[in-house]
């Protein structure tokens, strides 16, 4: 689960540079499945703020139905955003108890 976490964050801090479009469909894909990852294994808490957080995420990076914004310059405070929360949630993670 972290190793999903840190990829999705370090591909939305790539993002930030001049990149081929092609790059940017793998992104939306990654942090997609990062974020719905993330819900996941947050729903059985409730309805919290990772859940929300994370669903905002999934639904402005989904790439079924693309959310287009005029200018990359718009992307970018949420791509820092986004990859902030991804970042605190992966370092946020509680060790999974070991079974005997």
């Amino acid at each position: 689960m972290r190793f999903v976490l840190l990829l999705s964050a370090a591909l939305l801090l790539l993002s930030l540079a001049a990149l081929p479009s092609g790059f940017y469909i793998l992104l939306r894909i990654a942090v997609t499945i990062g974020a719905v990852a993330a819900i996941i294994s947050e729903i059985d808490n409730g309805i919290n703020f990772w859940v929300v957080a994370f669903a905002i995420i999934a639904i402005l990076f989904n790439p079924l139905l693309p959310i287009y914004l005029d200018d990359k310059s718009a992307w970018m405070p949420i791509d820092i955003i986004a990859a902030v929360l991804f970042l605190v949630k992966s370092f946020t993670l509680k060790k999974a108890e070991k079974v005997s």
